[in-house]
């Protein structure tokens, strides 16, 4: 069956992938650097990559930034386990390759992950002969896994999610979509919940194993350097006790009700700044004018110069969104009022920063409601009811205390999930001579 289905699959991979391309080579126009390590994408690499990539490595693939946290606080445990083990970190978006390029070492080496055309993700595998491909939450390309299973490697899915969308979409091709999952080894699930739901798409039931979520661990080994935000706050003349509400990977329409929100308060918290991090940073400048025709003075992190005692600040960068939350008194959570989906609350929470969301929050739906019916997070409705839970906590500092202990206990269950994922992945892993 799975070769019937690749069979099709890759008379029909070309056809979309033409169709695909434009749109493909105008977000990374737009993205910057779409030249950096272009033929990576193809399979086909520079001599010196690849004689890092093809010595015996495990092979982990991650999408984007959020993915590729993930990644890293993974290859990072199975490291401290092992510290002959040397590491492959796929990517597929120029902004996870350049946070991932951050962690580039001798034992970990970032590559843009090959598109599955049947030629490329060949070239890629052969290339890289992996002592076990990881892959992060649940991207799964078929070329990509029947090569993998031809040089008899062993393949994980880890951190698991399966969103209310990807599900509906797996289901209407289940023909198609469970010999291409059965073909995975091992599937590390956040939640018990999430057994049946597997099992509905046909995932054979003895690879199914829960080990929680490694977002949300905060007990995970995680060496990246912790940078502190606040001197550059002071440079900004934002007092060190000045209340500062922060919105987190933010979409179009959020930063203006932040804003405005910001301008509400304000009558009564003068001190109040406000820390946009915009989900896409190239949409910095869009935001920064959108927040100047409401009359706020706007700063941007990357900016050499800024105005004299800013009412905002733009954070324009990438992989730094972690600190910033270290910063504020409260967090919105991006993708949650205007967009839907929501993003992930766990470092807030980490931080020790309450959190308030808008009711999209079906990406993290289990999450969510446990927050809400443990007290651990706020849902706002409205403008008016934001500007009413905000101004709520900000005035109240016993009450964004027990809001981020009673989170910080919701997240109780993921702890300890990496090392969970460590001992089930150590069972995959092959010798590094085959």
């Amino acid at each position: 069956m799975i070769s019937l289905i690749r069979f099709f699959y890759n008379l029909l991979f070309p056809v979309v992938l033409v169709i695909l391309l434009p749109g493909f080579l105008l977000r990374m126009i737009r993205r910057g650097k779409y030249r950096h390590k272009f033929w990576q994408r193809f399979g086909i690499y520079s001599p010196g990559v690849r004689q890092k990539i093809s010595d015996g490595r495990v092979w982990v693939h991650a999408v984007s930034v959020g993915e590729v946290i993930i990644a890293l606080k993974l290859i990072r445990s199975m490291r401290a386990r092992d510290p002959e083990v040397r590491f492959v970190l796929s990517t597929t978006t120029s902004t996870g390759f350049k946070l991932s390029a951050r962690a580039k070492c001798p034992w970990l080496e970032p590559i843009y992950n090959p598109l599955d055309f049947y030629l490329s993700a060949r070239a890629a595998v052969r290339t890289i002969r992996p002592r076990q491909l990881i892959l992060v939450e649940a991207e799964a390309w078929p070329n990509i896994l029947a090569e993998t299973r031809a040089l008899g490697t062993k393949i994980a899915m880890v951190n698991t999610r399966l969103s209310t969308r990807s599900e509906r979409r797996f289901r209407a091709f289940k023909l198609l979509a469970t010999p291409v999952f059965n073909q995975i080894d091992l599937f590390c699930l956040q939640e018990t919940a999430d057994i049946a739901r597997w099992k509905e798409l046909g995932v054979e039931p003895q690879k199914l194993v829960v080990t929680g979520s490694i977002k949300f661990d905060d007990e995970a080994v995680d060496s990246r350097p912790h940078r502190d935000f606040q001197p550059l706050l002071r440079r900004l003349g934002i007092a060190e006790n000045a209340p500062v509400l922060l919105g987190g990977s933010t979409f179009e329409g959020e930063e203006v009700l932040l804003a405005e929100t910001l301008q509400a308060l304000r009558k009564t918290i003068p001190g109040l700044f406000l820390i946009v991090v915009p989900r896409h940073f190239e949409r910095s400048a869009g935001v920064a004018r959108d927040l100047a025709a409401l009359g706020l003075r706007v700063a941007r992190r990357t900016q050499a110069t800024h105005p004299e005692k800013p009412d905002a600040l733009i954070v324009d960068t990438t992989g730094e969104l972690r600190e910033w939350y270290a910063c504020a008194t409260v967090v919105f959570i991006g993708k949650s009022f205007f967009a839907k989906g929501g993003q992930n609350p766990a470092e807030p929470i980490a931080a020790g920063v309450p959190v308030v969301f808008g009711p999209h929050m079906k990406n993290f739906a289990s999450l969510s409601k446990q927050l809400l019916r443990e007290k651990g997070a706020f849902e706002i409705r409205s403008r008016e009811d934001f500007v009413f839970t905000v101004n709520k906590l900000l005035g109240d500092p016993s009450l964004r205390a027990e809001t981020s202990f009673n989170a910080s206990n919701s997240l109780a269950f993921h702890r300890g999930a990496t090392v969970r994922t460590c001992e089930k992945l150590d069972d995959l892993m092959l010798p590094i001579s085959r």
